[in-house]
């Protein structure tokens, strides 16, 4: 496939993500995609992205993706991204705060036939506890809602 057509599917993605249409995502993976970096629990293929972008959305309703930035060639699209979100649900095991997140991401896919088979990803989950309030022990990796 095309760079234009691999963009117009991360756009797509992005799409579903900004309008809470989240069965939309399927659509831009393959059936088999490997996620290098899954959320702890997340099931594997299209449903464990809207698996976890329907809990995202849970704890954070207005949930806004933003891309700042975007590289690409024939089979790879990476791109830097901003999320933000009012915090109105359990996220985490945080009660719903009402505080605004915004924090920063990057994701590299791999498309083959339009479709992600492989997705690279890290957000500043740190940040977002940080934001909503979490004391952070950096050793243990454990946070508690201030």
């Amino acid at each position: 496939m095309s760079q234009r057509e691999n963009l117009a599917a991360q756009k797509a993605m992005r799409d579903a993500l900004n309008s809470g249409h989240l069965e939309e995502m399927k659509r831009t993976f393959a059936n088999d995609v490997k996620d290098h970096d899954p959320a702890a629990g997340q099931p594997p293929g299209p449903e464990g992205f809207v698996e976890f972008f329907r809990m995202f959305r849970a704890a954070f309703p207005d949930l806004a993706v933003a891309i700042d930035h975007t590289v690409c060639d024939e089979e790879n699209v990476a791109i830097a991204y901003t999320i933000s979100g009012t915090h109105e649900g359990t996220f985490s095991g945080i009660p719903p705060t009402g505080k605004k997140v915004h924090v920063r991401g990057v994701q590299i896919a791999r498309f083959e036939d339009g479709k992600i088979v492989e997705r690279w990803g890290s957000s500043d989950e740190l940040g977002i506890l940080k934001q909503l309030g979490a004391r952070v022990s950096a050793a243990a990796g454990l946070h508690k809602a201030s």
